[in-house]
């Protein structure tokens, strides 16, 4: 199972990198100017990721006055921060393409985010063998594959699938940052019913001893 998003975070030594994606350890600068012969801490910050060692640029806001000083702001300016998960380990290559290009339009355009995804899970349809033209009757059928039918009603929520559906690839004036947010879950979610967890319990079933997987056959026949 793939581990949860952890996304950018001031002085954190670890989140998933803006640059690369890997989650990795994180190394923290403060960014300092040479100014009349000398150096100045501009009170800005850098942290350089250990996995790909590119570098993200935070700047700081002061917010107001607390009780213990000013209050300051702090996010990242470069690159723009992206908080919306990557896509499961285990989605398919062509589904990928759909899914990233969601997650970069995502904070100037919700409706083409969601848009891109309700492609993407249509794309994953046709991967579970279904026809892809019909999400209803897509998404029904993997519920009889044994597809989580709450994820089916989460999809109606989100007009994915239901009376309300908005056709895949079509943006809908409706959409907002919260429904493509829940679409990015969604998805990852059908990949994790439908590819993960069975391939995971495949694992443990072949790594069984051979006496004991054969008494299961002889027992299933």
């Amino acid at each position: 199972m793939e581990r949860p998003y952890t996304p950018p975070k001031i002085d954190e030594g670890a989140f998933h990198c803006p640059f690369c994606h890997a989650f990795s350890n994180f190394h923290w600068s403060h960014i300092n100017v040479a100014v009349a012969g000398g150096m100045t801490n501009t009170g800005q910050k850098a942290a350089q990721c250990q996995h790909c060692k590119k570098w993200s640029l935070w700047v700081s806001e002061m917010k107001g006055k607390g009780p213990h000083g000013p209050i300051h702001l702090w996010r990242m300016v470069f690159p723009e921060q992206l908080t919306t998960p990557m896509p499961s380990d285990d989605m398919p290559l062509n589904c990928q393409p759909d899914f990233l290009e969601a997650r970069q339009v995502l904070p100037y355009s919700p409706r083409s985010s969601a848009a891109l995804l309700r492609l993407c899970i249509q794309k994953l349809c046709k991967e579970f063998g279904e026809n892809g033209k019909n999400i209803n009757n897509d998404i029904a059928a993997l519920v009889k594959k044994g597809l989580d039918p709450r994820i089916q009603k989460a999809l109606d929520i989100v007009r994915v699938t239901g009376n309300n559906a908005v056709h895949p690839g079509e943006m809908s004036i409706e959409d907002n940052p919260e429904i493509a947010e829940k679409l990015f879950k969604l998805t990852n979610m059908i990949v994790e019913e439908m590819i993960t967890k069975p391939k995971e319990l495949d694992g443990l079933y072949d790594v069984l001893p051979e006496g004991a997987r054969k008494a299961i056959e002889e027992r299933d026949k």
